[in-house]
């Protein structure tokens, strides 16, 4: 090693310190596993093609929904004592996930894709393939983690990451 190293720090909140959030607030998605070996199989039968990714940050794409505020430690320099709002969702918030959840879900429904009645975090879309055959895109969420199935689910991740 040449002695030079990079720190990486994650700002988390204390959630245990916020107010308690109703039940249906503290929610973050997981999808059964019957439901993944499902969408694997239904991969087989259709020589489709599968895609796993992991979004960075993720709850940092989400709103806020409580009215939260700290304030800046020494790290901030001349910000030090200064009142910070919450304006994303922030790991360790009672709310994080059900905050990214709905953020996710709203982006899927943008994009076509709907809910399945089995499984609320498996995600149908009826595509075609290229010789023109009907078939459904899946999007398997487990919190963060996004399961692709689609004859090119590359690009099904790509309009996610949009």
């Amino acid at each position: 090693m040449d002695g030079k190293f990079t720190r990486k720090a994650r700002l988390v909140a204390n959630g245990n310190e916020t107010p308690v959030a109703p039940k249906y607030d503290r929610y973050s998605s997981v999808v059964s596993r019957e439901s993944v070996r499902i969408g694997f199989l239904y991969a087989a039968l259709n020589d489709l093609d599968i895609l796993s990714c992991d979004i960075s940050n993720a709850y940092l794409n989400a709103p806020c929904s409580e009215k939260l505020w700290t304030e800046a430690g020494p790290e901030f320099g001349g910000d030090a004592g200064s009142v910070m709002i919450f304006k994303k969702a922030v790991y360790g918030l009672q709310t994080a996930g059900s905050s990214w959840h709905e953020t996710l879900a709203k982006t899927l429904s943008e994009m076509g894709f709907k809910p399945s009645r089995a499984d609320q975090d498996v995600w149908l879309k009826e595509s075609t393939d290229r010789q023109g055959n009907l078939y459904h895109e899946w999007i398997i969420c487990y919190v963060d983690d996004l399961l692709a199935i689609s004859c090119d689910p590359k690009a099904v991740m790509d309009q996610v990451a949009k």
